[in-house]
């Protein structure tokens, strides 16, 4: 596990020990940023389900403003919060120990971009982008990158789907508010 572009391109991650982290490839990070190059300079980005600090911490490297980081499993927190020491990684982001639930509810304003990665099979999907769109955490031109296995399809209303890449067995799919610009 690397960052693939921006400030700290090249530097390697702490390798995951544990099971139930399901890091994203480096491939498809990478495609994944490449995509979103222009919205990431000045953003703010959530990184929900966080896992390692992977995605989130590309964000930062790649010019995101600010990141929050949210996983319940103090593995996670702790090995996200190692990977940003590791780097020297001092602002910029916050990282909190708390459910999808309860990160949901408390967090305030709203974010450029969205990053959805919750543990496979979950049935968290659905769920986690409804909550998103009640609390109003996407903003206006925002967009969401939910990454899942390609056999699932879910129900993303009230956002459109506006591009989907599959890589092998995962896909990614990129959410927008519905009917922005019209």
């Amino acid at each position: 596990m690397r960052v693939t572009a921006g400030k700290f391109k090249g530097r390697n991650l702490i390798d995951n020990k544990y099971e139930h982290i399901r890091p994203t490839a480096d491939m498809v990070k990478q495609a994944i940023f490449n995509k979103l190059a222009f919205d990431l300079p000045g953003s703010r980005v959530l990184d929900l389900f966080c896992g390692t600090g992977a995605l989130g911490i590309e964000a930062l490297s790649r010019g995101a403003r600010e990141v929050v980081f949210i996983d319940k499993d103090p593995r996670s927190v702790n090995l996200a919060k190692a990977n940003l020491e590791k780097l020297g990684i001092k602002e910029g982001f916050h990282l909190y120990k708390a459910s999808y639930e309860t990160a949901l509810e408390k967090l305030e304003g709203q974010f450029d971009i969205i990053i959805l990665d919750p543990p496979y099979a979950s049935g968290l999907y659905e769920t986690c982008v409804k909550k998103i769109a009640e609390k109003n955490l996407l903003s206006p031109e925002g967009i969401i990158v939910v990454e899942h296995e390609k056999r699932d399809n879910f129900d993303y209303s009230p956002f459109n789907v506006v591009d989907e890449k599959t890589y092998g067995i995962k896909t990614v799919t990129y959410l927008k508010i519905e009917n922005y610009g019209n």
